[in-house]
């Protein structure tokens, strides 16, 4: 969304100066996403990037500029709408969009399937004629009314060629106008059926003379991958998949392929997705950041650049951290767009009446509470992630052995500064928050998001940069030291955290229904980040195991289950285990250790009980079955194996066409190898392969040349299979 032009329902002196505005992406009438409001200009630079990838079919996407209202809804000004079959003609290029007005009679999707015949007949004076018949079979992809499915019927007009009109009936209210389709009647032929899908089109095709109401100027990518059978593309994705063991890294494909497309901002992701998908991600990226590494001189620039395994890590953090951001950020960011309090410290913005303490006051609130949320948040980080820390904050400490702090700024400069702080900054483009805020709370969330990153970036520790965006933050120390015992949580294996832990507990019998004292024996209870087990006496052989791959829940009991306190319970797949700590902190603690060493585990329950089966029903809801599911949700905890969506012949696709579409820096690049002095080559200038990272010319030449080989024959497959659909088939 670039900018606008001369916004406003007319020309002239009359023309709003005052108007605030924003825009909407829609699909249909699907809005998807929106800008922020642009504050009183008639020609607002808007300058936001949006990708995404589209769900559904579709017909139309299309731009909406709607003028913000304050005490009432918010107004149409006009509308760009382009139909699919068009976007390849814009793609690629900026273009300026006329304005057109928004009615009902122009917002139609979807289509009608429809069945016609002509047939000869005698009429009574014995002439001959011709009848239409007409039957309208089903529609599909109609729009909602008011929030809930119409309500359609049909009229058919025979004027010139022959018109079917969808209405939506509206009962006491005017009925809607839902679509046309035109059909020629010269298509049909006497006594042969005619049966096809029309779209939907506006009344009138939409066209009519209208008042000038601004433009857009609109920068549209559409991209459209025709995915073939799945066993096409396994030489390209056993050739991706192999690319952590090539030696060197760079002369393996996925490397070569973010060589090669460095410029293209969605070139990684399908990479990232499908190495994903296949559990080769974390050695790919380890192998990427040692290549980075050594090419780092300064260890206070480590990540600083937009390089392979930035890019790589920052996608990946996009998909695999989502939940992480949600349970993590989503509620205290709800607080903050809400309670809308003046944060403003910066002298030349503040507002008449503002009180610049009051506003510091508000800001230290939000930013201790935002900082706390995430440094209190390390058991919730998905694993895949902490691996990912782990592995950066070795090899940067290997490749800086004399810098203490790089080993935390290595893994700071990634978890705040790209992840949390961006997300704090722009919460909608991670489904934190709806819409785009307010001018107001976006600039609060700017000062809270650069407070986020000075306070955990380790990269800027000294003693002279104790002052943070000048708020004066007293416990900057304290800030700084929980942003270390947050990473060194992230970054230290569960298995060394947790590798031994041997407690006395009180321990109730398994199976017992009634409840007494004699009922619960002092136990001692022993945990590893593979078993669960008690026994008589601390050293003696265990009375029971419990493997931790069978834990499917632990979670803390009401008091009143035993009426005794600090009770938690471990649900595997036998009976479940009630344990009564020592005090509060022994049963959080337990809690916590063991959910962490369990988080794992695919079958995690939902649902559980906070109180005990005793005399043939459960005290917390009275449900009579034993087996019945729990009636309360289950703590969350973000699972390691994550089912992520991820469609792998549709990203070996995606990786195909960035392949052919680079396909002659694909030839550079070989071109390049061939001619190092290995291959005696005909000398080349530094130019041509100085953009490309070449370590072992044979090694990269022949990957390029298997990779060529794997495009030509996926090419052959497309054409053989390309052919176009019947028009009016569905």
């Amino acid at each position: 969304m670039c900018e606008g032009k001369n916004l406003g329902p007319c020309s002239g002196p009359n023309r709003q100066r005052d108007l605030c505005t924003f825009c909407t992406i829609s699909l249909d009438q699907e809005e998807v996403f929106r800008t922020k409001v642009f504050d009183k200009s008639l020609s607002p630079f808007y300058g936001e990037d949006f990708y995404f990838e589209i769900p559904r079919p579709f017909q139309c996407l299309s731009f909406y500029v709607f003028a913000k209202g304050v005490f009432q809804r918010d107004l149409p000004v006009g509308k760009v709408s382009i139909r699919k079959e068009e976007l390849c003609k814009f793609s690629g290029k900026e273009h300026w969009f006329g304005l057109q007005p928004v009615d009902p009679n122009s917002e139609v999707q979807g289509k009608v399937h429809l069945e016609m015949r002509l047939n000869e007949l005698i009429i009574e004076n014995g002439s001959m004629c011709q009848q239409l018949l007409v039957r309208i079979i089903e529609c599909q992809g109609l729009p909602l009314i008011s929030g809930q499915n119409c309500d359609p019927y049909a009229t058919v007009s025979l004027v010139g060629p022959a018109r079917v009109d969808l209405w939506n009936n509206g009962n006491l209210a005017q009925d809607v106008f839902l679509g046309e389709t035109r059909v020629s009647v010269k298509i049909l032929r006497n006594d042969h059926i005619h049966r096809a899908w029309y779209l939907l089109q506006p009344k009138g095709n939409g066209k009519s003379k209208t008042d000038d109401l601004g433009s857009l100027r609109l920068n549209v990518t559409y991209i459209e991958d025709n995915v073939l059978p799945s066993a096409c593309y396994t030489p390209l994705r056993t050739l991706l998949l192999k690319s952590p063991d090539i030696k060197p890294i760079s002369a393996s494909a996925a490397h070569i392929l973010g060589d090669i497309c460095r410029e293209r901002y969605e070139a990684v992701l399908p990479v990232v997705r499908l190495l994903l998908h296949h559990s080769r991600l974390v050695p790919f990226v380890s192998a990427i950041t040692v290549l980075e590494l050594e090419n780092t001189q300064e260890a206070n620039t480590i990540f600083r650049g937009n390089s392979l395994a930035t890019r790589c890590i920052d996608d990946m953090m996009k998909i695999v951290g989502r939940s992480y951001l949600t349970v993590t950020l989503k509620p205290v960011l709800d607080e903050i767009c809400e309670s809308n309090k003046t944060c403003e410290i910066d002298p030349i913005k503040l507002k008449e009446g503002d009180n610049v303490e009051v506003n510091k006051e508000n800001l230290q609130g939000y930013v201790q509470k935002v900082f706390s949320s995430i440094t209190q948040s390390s058991s919730s980080c998905p694993p895949l992630m902490c691996d990912v820390f782990r592995s950066l904050r070795h090899m940067a400490s290997k490749r800086f052995p004399d810098d203490p702090h790089v080993q935390y700024s290595a893994v700071s400069s990634f978890v705040f500064l790209r992840f949390f702080a961006v997300a704090v900054l722009s919460p909608h483009t991670f489904q934190l928050r709806p819409h785009h805020p307010d001018l107001e709370v976006s600039r609060t969330l700017t000062l809270i998001s650069k407070t986020i990153q000075t306070l955990g970036s380790w990269g800027s520790l000294s003693k002279n940069k104790l002052v943070c965006m000048d708020v004066s933050y007293q416990p900057l120390q304290h800030a700084y030291q929980s942003s270390l015992v947050y990473i060194i949580k992230l970054t230290v294996p569960i298995s060394s955290q947790y590798l031994f832990c041997f407690r006395e507990i009180q321990k109730r019998a398994q199976g017992r229904k009634r409840i007494g004292k004699r009922n619960f024996k002092k136990r001692w209870l022993r945990v590893t980040n593979r078993e669960l087990s008690y026994h008589k006496h601390r050293g003696e052989t265990s009375l029971c195991i419990i493997p931790v791959k069978d834990i499917r829940a632990v979670e803390k009991l009401y008091e009143s289950a035993f009426n005794r306190k600090n009770m938690f319970q471990v649900l595997h797949s036998e009976k479940p285990l009630y344990v009564q700590a020592g005090n509060c902190v022994e049963a959080s603690e337990w809690v916590e250790v063991l959910s962490q060493v369990s988080r794992c585990n695919p079958d995690r329950l939902g649902t559980f009980h906070p109180s005990a089966y005793v005399a043939g029903a459960w005290l917390c809801c009275r449900s009579l079955s034993d087996s019945q599911p729990g009636c309360k949700p289950c703590t969350p905890t973000l699972l390691a194996n994550l089912q992520l969506d991820i469609d792998c012949d549709r990203e070996t696709e995606r990786i195909f066409s960035l392949l052919t579409s680079s396909y002659s820096k694909l030839q550079k690049m070989e071109d390049a190898c061939a001619s190092i002095a290995v291959y005696q080559g005909p000398p080349r200038e530094q130019d041509d392969y100085s953009l490309f990272t070449i370590q072992d010319p044979k090694e990269t030449f022949h990957t390029v040349r298997q990779i060529t080989h794997i495009l030509e024959e996926l090419q052959r497959e497309h054409d053989t299979r390309s052919g176009t659909a019947q028009y009016g088939s569905q």
